[in-house]
């Protein structure tokens, strides 16, 4: 009984995530699921990123958080329209559902829009699992975290098309072989892009900004 429920909440959301995905292809809106666990440095990572796109890729945000609009705050000083979304309020989801992406998304003129960042709930389990009608999703995974991370929650780097090897200023500091790290996700996911930069010197930020941009001239 619970594999069918389950399964039912599965089949809901990817009926919405595809409504979704019509909608926003009929808007020419480019939509990227960032996903991570807490403290990957992901917010510090979209502030970089949209102080090098912005104005000339026109963007909003919406903000996964269970509490606080503490992300969305920092993002918005970035000058770009920002939704939060508190998933205390309906039971403290661990991730963003395809109707609440919905629901966010109509805050937005999406004729006005070329990209829509979605920043997922920190997690690295949940948000992978739940379609959103998005068009590529990118993971986050900081050298403070273990290498082992990719092999340890496959089912997340599976599902990504990029990801991004954060805090890469930290190394000296720490005993991380990042090397190691790589290779994990790349024995999960072959040939996956990945992006090994510091969000908070911006150091190797310039080709994963270089992604993000042919990512949306593509529109895929």
């Amino acid at each position: 009984m619970e594999v069918k429920v389950v399964r039912k909440v599965l089949d809901v959301n990817d009926t919405n995530a595809q409504r979704n995905r019509l909608r926003f292809a009929e808007k020419k809106v480019f939509v990227l699921n960032v996903m991570s666990s807490p403290g990957s440095g992901k917010t510090t990572l979209l502030q970089k990123t949209l102080a090098e796109i912005m104005p000339d890729i026109r963007t909003g945000v919406i903000v996964g958080d269970i509490c606080t609009s503490n992300d969305a705050d920092r993002l918005s000083a970035a000058g770009v329209p920002v939704v939060q979304v508190n998933t205390d309020e309906f039971g403290g989801d661990c991730h963003l559902a395809a109707h609440v992406i919905e629901k966010a998304a109509e805050n937005f003129d999406l004729d006005a829009l070329d990209l829509l960042i979605v920043e997922n709930v920190g997690n690295l389990v949940c948000p992978a699992e739940f379609d959103i009608g998005e068009n590529a999703r990118a993971v986050v995974l900081s050298v403070t975290e273990g290498e082992d991370k990719p092999i340890k929650y496959p089912l997340m780097f599976r599902e990504s098309d990029a990801a991004v090897l954060n805090k890469t200023d930290l190394l000296p500091y720490l005993d991380y072989d990042r090397d190691a790290a790589v290779d994990y996700i790349h024995q999960v996911h072959p040939g996956m892009p990945v992006f090994e930069l510091s969000a908070k010197t911006g150091e190797g930020l310039a080709a994963w900004v270089d992604w993000i941009r042919g990512k949306v001239r593509g529109k895929g």
